[in-house]
Order: C-alpha cells, then structure tokens, then sequence
C-alpha cells in the first residue's frame, strides 16, 4: 500500500528582478572633443557586453539641435532634443575647441535648470568650461584640461580647478580630456558593480593601470627620466610659476642646487633646447592661452606673460607660432587659418587633414 505524502508544499523562489539600467546622458558642444567622448561611452558600452546585462544605456544630444561636429570633422546625427536628457542619472558635457563660442545662453540656461533640479552634472575635456559659466560650478573642485587651466581659473574665481586627471566633488564628475573620461567611467564602474567589471573592461581595452583622481595630469615621459631630471623638474616648476614677473636663470639654477651651466646641459639633454627658449615657450603658451580662452586685452596679456613691450611680445609670438597674436584672437583658435599646434622641440606646424566630413549615428 502507498504511503501519502502529507508534507506541505514548498513555496517558490521569488525572483529577483534586475535593477533598471542606469541613463547616462551626454550634451555634446559643437567642436567637441571625440576622443574624450568616445572613451566615456565605450567604458558603459563594454560594461553592458561583459556583464551580458544592460546596465547602462545612454543619450545622446547635440547643444543646438543639428548634427553635431566634433573637431576632426565627424558629425553625430543624435535625433533627440534636450528634455531627453531629463530622467538622466547623470549628464555630462561634451567640450573640445572653441569652446566659448559653443557655450551658448541655450546651453547655460539649460544647464542652470538642471542643476536647480538636483540633476547630478559632468563635464569631459573642455566641457567643464560650460558648467562653470552656467555657474553649477561654484564652490566645487574639478578637472579640465591642463592647457585650459591659466585662461580659465582667471575667468571663474569661484571653482577650483584642479590639476587631477579627474575628480568628482559631490554630484559634480568631470574629466580633463583625452582618456581621462575612460578612467573616471571606470572609477563610476567599480562603484556601481564592483572591481572586478571594472578590471575586466581595462584589460579589453589594454589599459595596463587605471588612473586615480589624485593622479596628476601631466606625467614625465619615461624617455627623460634618468640623472639630474629632478632638478629639471624643479627648474620647469619654477618657470611655470613665474610667468608674469619671470625669474632669471640664475635664479633658477640657485633655487635647484645646481650651476647655471649644469641647468643649460639638463634642457638640452631632455627638451633639446637651451632654459631660455623653454621659459619663453612657456610663456607664449600661456598667452596663447589666455588669447584663446578669455576677453583680456592683448595688452594686459603682454603683461600677464612677462613681456615689457607689445612689440617684443608680438615678435615672439609670431616666430614661435607662425602668426601675430591679434590674428589668433581674430580667427580663433584652431579657426581658418590658425590650425597649428606647436611643438616644444621645433614649433613646426602640422597642417588638419583634407577629407569629407562622415557622420556617425548613435543609437
């Protein structure tokens, strides 16, 4: 005879819903940096295929409406408008060159109205531009492009902007350029889903160490690291530090322990070029700078830079980057006809590249 199992049933498992995807949105500026974008959504977009989950997923808007053109050229057709980006856990800005002129009363306004919505707001590259002049910056630290930082902590006293590869402060996240954006994706990464994720999508992309945001930007390249590069360092610091009334270079050599002679032989060893011709590069630079990235008068300009007459001023500038500082300020930077970047050792220009303009459509 069989016996009956009386024993009561056991209740299902319930199951555990995954949580929903987290929006990420990204306002890109016209001329805006692609590699500084491209790195941040390929971070989210690596994270959803490893996990074989959708734990991002993201907007993409332009600051006017159109097709947006970063600045080598390609154009992103986003087809969404700006109230898209309004259930965004997160929004960042998308800068690059010309910056100024792409921060539009449109996109500071816009930003204000976020930020008065507690919208958590970031910035890659030189997007941190716009969030301080919609003024969601005051008060906060952030990141933004090493050659930005003399024009724009002058312009916005009220933000302290860092020399950090990234930083967030807050509900504010910004990066400075280049692949910082990847590095802060993956800081975010590691706190929404833990090490491992974040480790498994550096070594996707072959990144051997992922960056701090108390790593600085600017690192010594391996190739000049070796006897006496500390001391060329310290000369480099000092230079940069005293731009306005520039040091002598005994002073300099005084101030790092070393003779003026040893101080000439460290710059031709590792820059290939005497400390004279490295301060006054330094100091061009900053100008271009501050031409690039504020309204200060060309005069006050000279004078920020340690130049005691326009004409000196005016004839260095021109030697070193090929064109007169009021052309600079006229066409703009990287505009028609001031397309060159310099570089430290020879100053030479490299001319864009000719070619269609592609566009490129996210989802």
């Amino acid at each position: 005879m069989s016996t009956l199992n009386t024993a009561p049933a056991m209740a299902p498992t319930p199951r555990t819903e995954a949580p929903p995807p987290r929006h990420i949105g990204f306002l890109l500026l016209q001329n805006y940096s692609m590699i500084a974008f491209a790195n941040a959504l390929e971070a989210l977009r690596m994270a959803n295929y490893l996990s074989r989950r959708e734990l991002y997923r993201w907007t993409v808007v332009g600051s006017g409406g159109e097709l947006v053109e970063a600045s080598n050229g390609l154009r992103v057709d986003h087809g969404a408008s700006l109230s898209t980006l309004d259930d965004c856990e997160l929004m960042f800005v998308c800068g690059g060159v010309e910056v100024q002129s792409a921060t539009t009363e449109l996109v500071r306004a816009d930003l204000r109205r976020r930020a008065s919505r507690g919208q958590a707001l970031g910035s890659l590259c030189t997007g941190t531009h716009a969030l301080a002049a919609a003024g969601v910056l005051d008060g906060y630290r952030c990141a933004v492009h090493w050659e930005n930082l003399a024009a724009i902590r002058e312009a916005f006293p009220k933000v302290h902007f860092a020399q950090e590869v990234f930083l967030i402060d807050r509900d504010r996240s910004t990066a400075s350029g280049g692949t910082a954006p990847l590095h802060l994706m993956l800081h975010l990464i590691r706190g929404h889903h833990g090490n491992k994720l974040a480790m498994d999508i550096s070594e996707q992309f072959i990144v051997d160490r992922v960056r701090a945001p108390t790593d600085q930007q600017r690192l010594p390249q391996p190739e000049c690291i070796g006897p006496g590069y500390e001391h060329l360092i310290e000369a480099a610091e000092l230079m940069a530090a005293n731009i306005e009334e520039p040091l002598t270079l005994s002073e300099i050599a005084a101030a790092t322990g070393i003779s003026l002679r040893q101080l000439e032989r460290l710059f031709h060893r590792y820059y290939s070029m005497n400390p004279a011709q490295h301060y006054m590069n330094l100091r061009l630079r900053r100008a271009r700078e501050l031409l690039t990235h504020s309204s200060a008068p060309i005069m006050q300009i000279t004078v920020a830079c340690g130049f005691q007459s326009s004409s000196h001023f005016c004839k260095a500038y021109r030697a070193l980057f090929g064109h007169a500082p009021s052309d600079h300020r006229r066409k703009g930077r990287l505009g028609a006809g001031v397309t060159a970047l310099p570089t430290d050792r020879a100053g030479l220009f490299v001319p864009p590249a000719i070619g269609s303009r592609p566009a490129l459509r996210v989802a």
